[in-house]
């Protein structure tokens, strides 16, 4: 009698375990006298009867449903099996892990913005974090008619309401179209909390939501990154100075060494003479040299180009008059 109950004992288990699965729902006729159920890891395990839940099962191990599932079954639990029959029931395994999704938007999203009146095309990737919260719901609206629900199935979900849902959070209270970056983490906050009443009803809840980085066409990009370093230099002399540096020691300037010469003498010149005016204004307007002034001396050093003058009467680098 004990051998042919063994031969159609049923191992209740979830055999092909899969990280991006969310669930798997195991299927037979009936579950049959001897049968075992085994929890792994990161795995609950809920019993169905007519649709139900009768029991859910969260410890890991190898259990024997007759003796230590059964009696903590909520309708079940005075079922005695028989040699030829056995429980019509389904067992629910549930992956209790958190999933991580990647997102991008498929096509860009025309953000309204004044400085353009076509919209401001955008788009943006990054990832969202989501795990099971509410067992009743997910078995009433997927698992009810569902074998199984993988992250792809969630992640195409989100994509249908992503790109309505980032339009509206870009736009609310007058975003910088020009650095979403610094705003993401608002952008991103208000996304999370509109995700997750979105999947409320499939049992779900969205535990995050990143964003990772907004692209702009290369148009709008190039002219971003422009006024970036225009900023950063701030005065345009400087700028043009520090090019022209950059251009000689790279050898994009060209003409031969003289006029590299040329161009350094010239920069040196303006360098300096920059230099005694920004000394001038410093000092309120006043000559810093000691040794010059409008008493008819000859100063030491040139006003203009700062070369020491000697005992000529004009300066042997720019030709201005000493005296």
């Amino acid at each position: 009698m004990g051998f042919f109950s063994r031969q159609f004992a049923n191992v209740v288990e979830w055999q092909e375990f899969r990280d991006d699965m969310i669930f798997y729902k195991w299927s037979n006729n009936e579950i049959k006298k001897g049968s075992r159920l085994i929890i792994r890891p990161g795995q609950d395990a809920i019993f169905l009867y007519n649709g139900k839940i009768e029991g859910i099962f969260k410890d890991e191990g190898d259990y024997d449903i007759e003796s230590q599932i059964i009696p903590f079954l909520s309708t079940l639990k005075g079922f005695k099996f028989g040699f030829n029959s056995g429980i019509r029931a389904e067992v629910l395994f549930v992956n209790t892990k958190e999933f991580i999704a990647k997102w991008g938007t498929k096509n860009a999203i025309n953000i309204p913005t004044p400085q353009l009146p076509g919209g401001m095309p955008i788009r943006a990737n990054g990832t969202v974090t989501f795990k099971v919260r509410d067992y009743v719901k997910l078995i009433d609206n997927i698992a009810g008619v569902r074998q199984s629900y993988t992250v792809e199935d969630v992640r195409l979900r989100i994509m249908t309401v992503l790109d309505q849902l980032l339009m509206k959070w870009i736009s609310k209270e007058g975003k910088d179209m020009f650095n979403l970056q610094a705003n993401s983490f608002d952008i991103a906050k208000g996304l999370q909390d509109d995700l997750d009443m979105q999947l409320f009803d499939s049992g779900l809840s969205i535990t995050n939501f990143n964003i990772m980085s907004f692209n702009y066409p290369e148009e709008i990009q190039a002219m971003i990154n422009k006024n970036a370093s225009h900023s950063m230099v701030g005065d345009l002399g400087t700028y043009q100075q520090i090019a022209m540096t950059e251009g000689i020691a790279s050898g994009k300037v060209k003409g031969g060494g003289a006029a590299s010469d040329m161009a350094g003498m010239m920069m040196g010149m303006n360098m300096a003479n920059q230099m005694m005016q920004n000394m001038n204004q410093n000092s309120g307007g006043q000559n810093t040299n000691p040794t010059s002034g409008n008493n008819g001396t000859r100063p030491n050093f040139c006003p203009n180009c700062g070369t020491k003058t000697g005992n000529a009467n004009f300066c042997s680098n720019c030709g201005n008059k000493l005296i």
